[in-house]
């Protein structure tokens, strides 16, 4: 994927001389998007960009992720772990202001710098987990659980890109997020629950099972008791911008 950017990147970047020396229309202040690329990923988009003079527009977008398997989770979890989670389903939901400064002709076209705010959900269904409770008579059975939970995360960031207008009523539009990044807090929850009471050393060793899945990019703390586990998610959220968009204007 990151090929393929780099040399469409490259094609756009030969137009821009050309682009420049032509004039752009001001009649025409709304374009409507959507993020191609993000189709790969599940995410169902769309956004919204409002000029407001030549040199500044607003861009406010909304995205969500229907139920499916958690993206690349065999990139942070071993073979053994990924097991645990077989059923494991998350669906997200995501809404981005971003307010654009352009560098290059202004009203929707060329270079621009954008800082941006993120508002994002990730929600789980009810999925099962299981470990192995090591007894001490040396016997070693599974305990199974069942999980379910949310997290939401607010993060800031700034997106470079440029944006292509593709036909000569300018009403067509392609906008590449050449890259951004954002980074912030998150926050939320997740039960494990079990049919089974959960003895103090039952407890302790369910609390080192999860504390050793070693979850990137994301602090949480344990809980434990009879019943189960609570994670409590509260620390950094952070995120990466890169794609490109297909729009009209009008």
């Amino acid at each position: 994927m990151k090929k393929y950017l780099i040399v469409i990147l490259c094609f756009l970047l030969s137009k821009v001389e050309a682009q420049e020396s032509g004039s752009v229309s001001s009649d025409k202040m709304n374009i409507i998007k959507t993020n191609v690329t993000g189709y790969v990923f599940r995410n169902i988009n769309l956004s919204y960009e409002r000029s407001i003079n030549q040199w500044f527009s607003i861009n406010v977008g909304f995205g969500t992720m229907p139920e499916g398997k958690v993206p690349f989770i065999n990139s942070f979890l071993n073979d053994e772990d990924e097991k645990r989670f077989q059923n494991l389903r998350v669906k997200a939901t995501n809404f981005t202001i971003e307010p654009r400064f352009y560098i290059g002709k202004g009203f929707g076209k060329g270079f621009y710098i954008a800082p941006y705010y993120r508002y994002s959900k990730v929600t789980s269904n009810t999925f099962d987990f299981y470990y192995d409770y090591n007894a001490a008579n040396a016997v070693t059975f599974q305990i199974p659980l069942k999980g379910s939970g949310s997290t939401n995360g607010n993060s800031g960031g700034v997106m470079v890109g440029a944006q292509f207008f593709l036909n000569k009523s300018e009403s067509l539009v392609l906008d590449f997020w050449i890259a951004g990044g954002h980074y912030g807090s998150g926050k939320g929850d997740f039960i494990l629950t079990s049919d089974y009471i959960l003895t103090p050393e039952m407890q302790n060793q369910l609390k080192k099972e999860i504390e050793n899945l070693d979850i990137p990019f994301v602090d949480y703390t344990i809980e434990t008791n009879e019943r189960g586990a609570k994670i409590k998610v509260d620390g950094p959220w952070a995120g990466f911008r890169s794609g490109l968009s297909l729009g009209y204007r009008f």
